[in-house]
Order: structure tokens, then sequence, then C-alpha cells
């Protein structure tokens, strides 16, 4: 049935934007025109009737029905290869982005109307994919002198006049070069980025990913829909595999940006479930199954198999918390070495990439480790609780991220493309790997689960999942092991690096709640723009000093596309920065500040539209490396360190959840690991009107970074920027309305 699903659907993407019932209209209509004694193909039916492999048997009216009909299927096939063309001409028009809010150019009302009429009624999830247009390639002229432009507050005159001439003697000799090859690439590859992004970027990385690359998410900010642990991992993972379902027929909608009818690619989608990452000695590789019945558990040392199909049914919420508590309740104890082999996927690559070659290539400990790698996603049943809660609900916001970050170090699998941890207080979170897709991915999934098990699946009045249970349900299957006393050794020495590691993350996570982008729209201002300046000036509080800011954009309106970097530091909003710290004038600040907010919303949809900086310039340092040549501009381009990394987290699907009247059901967001050792990364996440939660990492080590007091900085900086932009109003500081009425749980 899942192959037949799997083929129908194929059939109807493979001909999108058509249908196939329009094959049958274009047969009958070249059918019906014959009787009428026309002839719409100009005499090409005649023709293909004279070469037909005629049989005896066959009168002449049947050979010119065969002709018609394949003359018919040939034109079918040309219409849906033109259609198709046409679609993703116009979804390479990008003008529509840069016009302003509010304005739709005739033109642009004109395209709307055409792309609603190319893309057909109702599309598959994957339908779009063979028309979104490939990722174009840069100039080396406007990428070299947006990059001069980016480096400048960055550089005092005599850096910046000398990166000026590395740069103009890259790109009047090497630069043409690199690019006249990248351009090659680009005419046959989906996307000239992608698949050298996932290797080398991600694949290829030898030190931990763990902190380094993984990321989290958290579980609603203010409510646990159940104390039950067990109970509240039967609702969700029944939920997650409802969503799978949905994944593997394509019944989920294609996603698109909000609001407009311009679809994304949804390649990444492919590889969300029966995804493991395999550890190399030189790079690691990215393994999809293409179906999986069961997840694998891990609980107090111990691994379970535990299928969630019983004779291909897919087992209700109750049975899969009856399955939990099984596990749970479950008393024997872990083999020799099981309880923290784990810690092998939160150490360095090598190292792991050695042991599985030498301990777990043959016999049981194969077996076993096939059962985890090939599971549909791994979940941890955790002995702690977490969330926001005590006395002390902004230190258990701080702890309950660094949980979900690293966890003990070896009660997660960090290379399953995700994790569920489920706590002993019904809580849950998410931690995720990160080379085969990007955040608003899982995030797509997390929304879905977490909606689901709250809204549709519910608890009974007990907090147990509702329905009735199989009790001659199999009990999940603890996985066995054979640890001889090297690997654990091994196992120790990368829990080691491991613990070093996640001990020295600092994090910080709070919800601003003081005001949202309820009332910076009302200034006018884009809400990212708005936060984006807010880090800009926090940072510079801290430093006296301006860095180098990445912050995540998408690339997604071409296909296989995945991120793009806006550079948020620019000229513009140094200026407006010390302007504002040097007491200028209240109007100057804020004309400064919206030349400033304006220019960072023209790099963002200069990134979206494939007209970025960085992922050009790494593709041309790829070339370099690929041809033996040194570029000692695009070397030291790639060796500037992020000292600023910053990401959004928007929601997705707000038709899930009522954040205006219910403003308790808001996730908290998720997180990731700083990206420099002297920097932060910043994850931020916009709620409903009134609300704003920070992500704030940075690592213990470096004594110039604190996470708890650059989230002060971050926090007075937004109260000040709205301070400038509304002095009238007083609602910078904190006030009832601007609240959510919850209450914190205990």
């Amino acid at each position: 049935m899942f192959s037949l699903s799997l083929y129908q659907n194929s059939v109807i993407t493979g001909v999108y934007p058509a249908s196939p019932s329009s094959w049958l209209f274009v047969v009958i209509a070249i059918l019906a025109t014959m009787y009428t004694r026309s002839d719409p193909s100009m005499g090409l039916i005649a023709k293909i009737q004279e070469h037909l492999p005629v049989s005896q048997s066959m009168s002449t009216q049947c050979q010119a029905v065969v002709s018609a009909v394949l003359f018919s299927t040939m034109l079918w096939l040309m219409l849906i290869f033109t259609m198709r063309l046409c679609l993703k001409q116009l979804l390479s028009y990008h003008r529509w982005m840069f016009e302003q809010h509010g304005k739709m150019s005739t033109t642009t009302k004109i395209w709307v109307a055409l792309v609603r009429i190319f893309s057909g009624r109702k599309p598959l999830l994957y339908s779009y994919q063979g028309s979104l247009p490939n990722l174009p390639v840069p100039t080396i002229k406007d990428t070299v002198k947006r990059y001069l432009e980016s480096v400048r507050p960055l550089m005092d005159d005599k850096e910046y006049e000398r990166m000026t001439k590395l740069a103009a003697e890259f790109e009047s000799s090497l630069g043409n070069r690199l690019q006249w090859y990248l351009k090659l690439k680009a005419l046959w590859a989906s996307n000239y980025v992608s698949d050298w992004w996932e290797e080398y970027v991600y694949l290829r990385g030898r030190s931990p990913i763990m902190v380094n690359s993984n990321y989290y998410g958290m579980d609603f900010l203010y409510v646990t829909p159940t104390p039950i642990q067990a109970a509240r991992a039967g609702n969700s993972i029944h939920s997650f595999f409802l969503y799978r379902r949905k994944l593997n027929k394509e019944e989920l909608k294609p996603s698109r940006i909000p609001g407009t009818v311009i679809p994304l690619c949804a390649a990444q989608c492919e590889r969300i479930f029966n995804t493991t990452r395999i550890p190399g000695e030189e790079t690691d590789t990215v393994q999809h199954w293409q179906d999986s019945d069961y997840i694998v558990v891990y609980h107090r040392g111990r691994y379970f198999r535990l299928r969630v199909y019983q004779a291909g049914r897919l087992l209700s919420p109750r049975e899969i918390e009856f399955q939990i508590q099984r596990i749970l309740d479950d008393p024997s104890p872990p083999s020799k070495g099981e309880a923290k082999l784990g810690a092998l996927t939160a150490g360095d690559r090598v190292p792991w990439a050695k042991a599985r070659t030498k301990y777990f290539s043959s016999g049981i400990n194969k077996r076993s480790l096939d059962c985890i790698e090939k599971a549909a996603f791994f979940v941890t049943l955790d002995d702690e609780e977490q969330g926001m809660m005590g006395d002390d609900p902004a230190a258990s916001l701080d702890r309950y991220a660094k949980s979900l970050l690293h966890g003990k170090c070896y009660d997660r699998w960090f290379d399953k493309s995700f994790t569920v941890v489920y706590y002993k207080n019904g809580k849950n979170g998410i931690n995720a790997e990160h080379s085969w897709a990007d955040a608003p991915v899982l995030a797509h999934v997390w929304e879905y689960t977490l909606a689901t098990d709250s809204f549709q699946l519910g608890y009974n009045a007990e907090g147990h999942c509702k329905g009735d249970v199989d009790p001659s349900l199999p009990r999940p299957v603890k996985l066995s092991w054979e640890i001889p006393p090297e690997c654990e050794e091994q196992i120790a020495q990368s829990l080691a690096v491991a613990q070093a590691l996640a001990d020295d993350v600092d994090f910080h996570v709070f919800s601003f709640q003081e005001f949202g982008k309820g009332k910076v729209k009302k200034c006018r201002v884009s809400p990212d723009g708005f936060i984006q300046m807010a880090l800009q000036l926090a940072y510079f509080r801290e430093r006296g000093t301006f860095c180098l800011t990445y912050e995540a954009s998408m690339t997604r309106l071409f296909r296989e596309g995945r991120t793009e970097t806006v550079r948020s530091c620019t000229n513009e909003s140094s200026a407006f920065i010390r302007a504002l710290e040097g007491g200028e004038a209240a109007d100057v600040c804020k004309h400064l500040f919206r030349v400033a907010t304006e220019k960072h919303q023209l790099l963002y949809r200069l990134a979206m539209t494939g007209a970025g900086i960085d992922r050009h310039l790494f593709c041309l340092y790829v070339v370099s490396k690929y041809l033996g040549v040194e570029s000692p501009f695009l070397k030291e381009v790639l060796s500037e360190p992020w000292r600023l990394s910053t990401s959004q987290t928007p929601i997705q699907q707000v038709e899930l959840f009522d954040i205006d009247n219910h403003p308790e059901y808001v996730s908290c967001g998720g997180g990731f690991g700083p990206v420099a050792d002297d920097g932060y990364g910043v994850s931020y996440c916009i709620l409903g009107e009134n609300m704003i939660n920070f992500h704030i990492s940075c690592k213990h080590s470096c004594p110039d970074t604190d996470a708890h007091k650059f989230g002060d900085q971050i926090r007075q900086a937004l109260r000040d920027l709205l301070k400038l932009l509304s002095p009238s109003q007083t609602e910078a500081s904190k006030t009832e309305e601007s609240q959510p009425k919850v209450k914190k749980e205990q």
C-alpha cells in the first residue's frame, strides 16, 4: 500500500502542473476533431500511422485511433513541459520582494495571477520541485563589491585598503577562472551550493557535532499538557508518525512564503525520518532508509527497540504509552559498556569512525547499531525534570536549554536526524543533527507534533492518553551489546571530550514580554530589522566595537536551496549606533535607524533571491581547492570569525495555534551553540504581538563573553530603540496589557 501510494504520488508530481486526467481530455479532444474531418496534427497523425508496426489483424480505423492516441500523448507531454517551463520562468521573477510593503505594481499583480493559473488546483508536497528555478551564480564584481562594503565598518583605513587590493587582484585574475568552473557546475547541478555546503561545512567537520552543530527545540513555555512522562511520549510519538504518514503520502501542503502563493523547496523534507549521520575517518555520510516501523528508546543506560506498528496498524497513543511505561518499569541493568555508549556520537568524529569500524562491523554489536541507525527517530526518557519551574524560572530555562543541547553527553544519539527527549515531569524537547536539513524544516514537524498532541489527541482526566490497550502487545526488545574494554576506553575518552565542551557552554534563555512585534510594526519598522539593530547595539555596548555578524536567511525559493548569510553589521547600522551612543539628536538617530533597517531588509531580500555574498565566496574557495590554487583573498575571507551568529525561528503554521487568545500555548523556540569561541550564538522567536523569546549561548572559557550580561544588554537595547522610535509611548516598560495572562509552572 505504501509503495502504491508512492507510485501514485510520483505520477501526479511527474506530470504537474497538469493532472493525469488531463491526458484523457487531450485524447478525447483529438479524437473528436478526427470525426469532424479536421486534422489538428497537421499531418503528424498520418505520419505516425505510416510508421506503426501494424499487425494484420488491426484495421485501418484502429490504426488511426492508435496514432491519434500517440499524438495526443506527445502533445500532452509537450504541454506539460511548456507549462512547467513557464512556471519556472514565473518563479524566477523576484521583483515583487523589493516593492514597498502594501504597494503592488501592475506587473506583479499580473505575475501573481499567472502563478496561480500555472500552479494547478491541488499541488502535492513535491509538486513544485521540477518547476523551481536554479540558484543563480552572482557576478564576481557584485560579490566582491558587497563583500568590501560589508567589512568596511570592521576595519580601519589601512586594513581596508589592504583588503581592497587583495579583492581587486582576485577579481581581475583568479576570480574569473574560478567563476567559469562554478558556472559550469551550475549548468548541470540542481543547486551549485547545497551539495558542497552539506559536505564541507557539515560532514567533513571532525570536531564534535554536539554543541558545535546540533541544535534544539523546546516544549510549550507555560503549559505541560500532562505530567505523566509515558503519556506525553505516547501522544507525541503517535503525532510524529501521523506527520510521517502525511509526508509519505505528500498530503502536507507545499510550504510557501507567508501570505503569498510563492512555493518553497521541499527537498529537505525527504530525510526527516529514518535518517542517520554515519561517521567516517575523512568525511561522514548521511544515510536515509525508505521506511522504518520502530523507534529506539534510551532509558537509564539501556536501549530498547519499540515497534509502533502492529500488523500494519499504527499503535494508538494509549498503546504507545503502555509500551513506554513498560520500558520505564523494566528493572534490567545495562550491559557492560552500554550505558554511556552514546558518548561516541558526542565526541570527535575520527575516534567514533574508527571505533565503529573496529567494534561495530559484525555480530551482535552491528545488529544493535543497525537497529539504532535505521530507526524512524531516537527517543530519550530522561529522569530529570525540566522546563520553566521553581523559585527561579529564569535559571530553570537555562538548565532546560543545556539539557536539550547536550544532556549528559551520552543519553542522546546525536547522529540521528533528531532525538526527542521526554522528561520525568511531562516536558519534552528535541535535539537535531544539522547536516540533513535546516531548522525550519524540523520546526514544521515540531509545531505539528505539539499542536496534535495537545489540541487533537488530548488526554483523559487522569492525564493518560485516550483509548484502550491491547495487553497482548509484544514487549519492547532490549538491544544487546558486547562492548570490549578497549571500546569502553574509547567511550570514556569521547565522553571526556564531550563533557568538557558541554561544561564550557554558557546559556541564557529569556522571554521578553515588555513589547513585541505589535508595537514595533506601529513604528513602521520590520520586527526582524528592529531586533538585529538591537543585537548590534547590545554587542557594541558590551565590547565597544562591531563584529562580523551572521544572520541566517533561506534560499528555498530555488531548487534544493538551503541558507544564505545576511551580514547584519553594515556601514548604516554602525553609523546609527555611533550616533545614538554619541548623544546625537533624536531626529538624526531616527533617520539613521530607518536607513540602517532599510539596508538590512535589502540585504535580506538579496540573500533570499540568490544575490548573497557568502555562499558564492564559499563555492569559489571550494573550486580553488579542487584546482589546487591558493587565493590569499578567499583564504582570508573564509577564516574570518562570526562573533555574533544569529537566527530567527518563525512560527510557520500559525493556524495550529491561537497565540492571541491562548498565549500559554507557545513554544519557547530553540537555540544552538556559539559559532566562535569568543562570540555569541543568538536565536530568537517572535511570538504573537507581545513576546520575543531569546536563546543566547557563549563559552565560559572566554573572559569577554557572558550570556546573562549580554541578555541584559539586549533587553536594554530593545527598550532604548522603542523609546527612540516612539518617545511619547511609555509602554517600553512592562504593563499588564502587554503581557500574556498566564501563570508560570511551579
